[in-house]
């Protein structure tokens, strides 16, 4: 019997071999795009089952162009990539990485927070420029600073552990998440008008698509920062910066930007407040195995039992029969 196919549609800083090494174990022939342009994906991938996502985007026409897929597997916990509606429409599962780098974003975090309120990357570009003068910026006192945190979810929750015992007070937002311990639940507004650091932990959708605007941003109180691990569509970009121009704002932390990479000349990167990372909030030699398992688990579970690990949208229940797993790949995958 032919196997059934499973294509990367792209990689993202990790090594596909142990997932490939999970997927040929559970029956599958894997295959790799040359790009994540559509047309080298649909080249590989007419008779693919599964695709696996790094950063390609999965819409209506390339969903239209490969008609047996079956399963769409993010390599990460969001899946702002993926035509949701798309998927649902032809039954297709969805499958995200929810738990992976849990620890490193929010350590991330928590770093470029106390980057923040120390004044570092103002510091750091003083210094450069052979400015000798600590006393040109306003450095906090942990325990007097309250940090606000919008969304509570695995990598909010686990941020606001982190800071909780260094900081003042702790104030949090979340659309579902009403309730967690050592952490006062407000309105997104109210949020932004008592908060010194806001941290933004959310998923990017319909919804949650520029959060902080125009507007919200003004709410802040005078010489607030934010820290954005999550997605740079949360945030109204030049807002942003009209905010730190005008003083209103003393920085920001972003590990996202609107542009990936950014314009060498970008003028918000290039900002003397803001302390910018490449898009490695997730990144450790941990979790880039966690991520590459998981993700593949996904895609070996719904053939062998019908489910994925991780559902994001529920398909039509297929059951391919695949093959056991071998335990040395079992083990690595169960133990995610």
């Amino acid at each position: 019997m032919r196997k059934p196919v499973a294509v990367y549609t792209d990689l993202v800083d990790t090594d596909p071999a142990p997932g490939v090494e999970l997927l040929e174990q559970a029956g599958f022939t894997v295959r790799f795009a040359r790009s994540p342009a559509p047309a080298d994906i649909v080249t590989v991938a007419e008779d693919a089952v599964a695709l696996l996502l790094g950063y390609a985007e999965v819409g209506r026409a390339l969903l239209d162009a490969l008609p047996r897929v079956r399963l769409v597997a993010a390599q990460s916990a969001g899946y702002d990539m993926v035509d949701l509606d798309a998927c649902r429409e032809r039954g297709i599962w969805v499958t995200n990485v929810p738990g992976a780098a849990t620890e490193e974003v929010a350590s991330h975090a928590l770093a470029m927070t106390l980057a923040l309120l120390r004044g570092l990357p103002q510091l750091h570009h003083d210094v450069r420029a052979g400015v000798w003068d600590g006393t040109r910026h306003e450095l906090r006192r942990l325990s007097e600073v309250t940090v606000g945190v919008i969304g509570l979810g695995r990598i909010g929750r686990r941020y606001a552990d982190c800071v909780r015992p260094l900081v003042g007070r702790v104030v949090g937002h979340d659309p579902v998440v009403t309730t967690v311990d050592g952490v006062e639940s407000l309105g997104l507004d109210t949020l932004l008008a008592c908060s010194d650091v806001v941290s933004l932990h959310l998923p990017l959708t319909d919804a949650t698509w520029g959060l902080l605007d125009s507007r919200r941003l003004g709410l802040m109180r005078k010489g607030a920062s934010i820290v954005n691990v999550s997605r740079a569509g949360l945030v109204d970009h030049r807002g942003l910066m009209q905010c730190l121009e005008e003083g209103r704002m003393s920085g920001a932390a972003l590990d996202v930007l609107p542009q990936e990479p950014p314009e060498p000349d970008d003028p918000l990167v290039r900002h003397p407040r803001v302390l910018a990372t490449p898009h490695v909030a997730y990144l450790s030699a941990a979790s880039s195995l966690d991520y590459v398992l998981e993700q593949a688990r996904n895609v070996a579970e719904w053939h062998i039992h019908g489910r994925p690990v991780s559902v994001v949208i529920e398909g039509k229940p297929t059951v391919t029969g695949g093959h056991s797993l071998t335990k040395p790949v079992l083990d690595r995958a169960k133990a995610l």
